[in-house]
């Protein structure tokens, strides 16, 4: 991890490393790409969103 002191926008939050194929690694920055740009809604808000649908669609 860097030294560098982390944006304001990622205050309170950790950061999520996942090792997937590079496909899959596409696709997710293509979508969240397209939600940002379709919505106006911040890139943090859409990521954390998917990681808290993907945690109740396998009740965790």
């Amino acid at each position: 991890m860097s030294d560098r002191p982390e944006p304001p926008e990622y205050e309170g939050t950790e950061l999520l490393r996942l090792r997937i194929d590079a496909g899959l690694y596409r696709a997710f920055q293509r979508c969240t790409w397209i939600l940002v740009q379709e919505t106006g809604r911040e890139r943090m808000a859409i990521m954390e969103e998917m990681v808290r649908d993907f945690l109740i669609k396998h009740g965790c």
